[in-house]
């Protein structure tokens, strides 16, 4: 075989497994286009993308929450316990890339299998959230594309062996005077975070507000994939995932 003739074969062989990873990239982890959750009073615009992906099974892409329903909850009846209600979301945010590219978009993964509780005292006329859980079924996270699905509950999250993730305060949260007067206000969730069978302490920023009787909280936090010993899917090399992600919820909670 000639140099020449071993240079075009060397280069035909490069050629297909680059057109076969952008094959992978396209119909297996090209992003979502879905939006970031928000506040019903704070929705981002829905993505302007030409062709956005449609919604995943159990998700709720490019809309916010839904507005309270009637019978608004007061300052006096804020205090008890309250659980996670209809139309709560849970799930992922990661960014892919193909080869030394970064992709056009994010992979979002999400499921309304999420359920817990809150508890909010009252004492000396200020209010905190004293105790809250909130744990996610992994198992029913959906994105647009079953093959990404699959492949989580092997690689990655590895849902099949980690089934479900969990979120424990460990310190009250102080809710502001106005909490009660339906406008957003910001507060930080401090806990214990378990994912992957790892459970770390974390302080996830978040954004709740009183809406009819429901209290509505959004939240998400980055973090590195090391701190939970989770392995970035990579496809050859060629098609692959950063080394981060962002959790991302979503949560109505009304009064038990």
């Amino acid at each position: 075989m000639t140099s020449r003739t071993a240079l075009l074969g060397g280069l035909a062989i490069l050629l297909l497994a680059v057109g076969g990873a952008a094959i992978v990239w396209t119909v297996f982890l090209r992003g979502d286009e879905i939006a970031p959750l928000a506040l019903p009073t704070e929705a981002p615009a829905a993505s302007s993308a030409a062709g956005a992906a449609p919604s995943a099974p159990g998700s709720s892409p490019d809309v916010s929450l839904a507005p309270g329903t009637a019978g608004s909850i007061d300052a006096a009846s804020l205090p008890g316990s309250w659980t996670i209600s209809e139309g709560s979301v849970a799930g992922y945010r990661v960014r892919e890339r193909l080869a030394s590219l970064s992709a056009d978009s994010d992979a979002v993964g999400r499921t309304n299998g999420i359920t817990g509780t809150a508890t909010i005292a009252a004492s000396g006329g200020a209010m905190s959230v004293t105790d809250a859980t909130f744990t996610v079924d992994m198992t029913s996270l959906a994105s647009d594309r079953q093959m990404r699905d699959n492949r989580l509950r092997r690689d990655g999250i590895e849902t099949d062996v980690y089934p479900t993730s969990t979120f424990k305060l460990t310190q009250p949260v102080a809710l502001p005077a106005n909490a009660a007067s339906g406008g957003p206000f910001d507060v930080t969730l401090p806990g214990d975070l378990t994912l992957h069978g790892v459970t770390k302490a974390v302080d996830i920023p978040a954004r709740a507000q009183l809406n009819g009787n429901l209290i509505q909280v959004v939240g998400s936090l980055s973090f590195p994939f090391s701190d939970y010993q989770i392995n970035a899917p990579n496809i050859g090399g060629f098609v692959a995932v950063q080394d981060n992600g962002t959790l991302e919820f979503q949560v109505n909670l009304a009064k038990s």
